[in-house]
């Protein structure tokens, strides 16, 4: 997923005091999942009692935050964060053609999906600490 793994490179850049120009516009929304949700997520899905899924392919979703608002929280956490945004055409076609929220009603209902991570807790709760430490910062 490219523009989540810009969204983290933000964080990276940031944490380092490396300026860092996002290639999408600030408007652009971006599907993300902190990694334990994720991982979580594959779990449950291994454990519910036969014959209570009702599909073989589910979506998971946690948030979709634009790319702005990712800038945002990254400047509330390294408040000298140098984030500019210079769109590449390609990479912003690229995302422009994924849905901006994914349908994962099937997760909740068939196996109790609920993700722990918000955008909020995403960054604040795992991401930026993760990358604070290491960093050292």
């Amino acid at each position: 997923m490219e523009s989540a793994c810009a969204a983290r490179s933000t964080c990276h850049a940031a944490a380092q005091g490396r300026p860092y120009a996002c290639f999408v516009r600030e408007d652009t929304r971006i599907p993300f999942m902190a990694m334990p949700d994720a991982s979580r997520a594959l779990v449950a899905l291994l454990e519910p009692p036969a014959g209570t899924l009702t599909s073989t392919v589910y979506n998971v979703r946690a948030f979709a935050a634009t790319a702005g608002e990712w800038a945002a929280r990254v400047r509330k956490a390294f408040p000298a964060a140098r984030i500019t945004f210079a769109p590449d055409p390609r990479r912003q076609a690229i995302v422009d053609s994924w849905p901006e929220e994914l349908d994962d009603t099937r997760a909740r209902r068939d196996w109790g999906f609920a993700p722990r991570h918000d955008f909020g807790g995403a960054l604040d709760d795992y991401l930026i600490p993760a990358i604070r430490h290491r960093y050292g910062g």
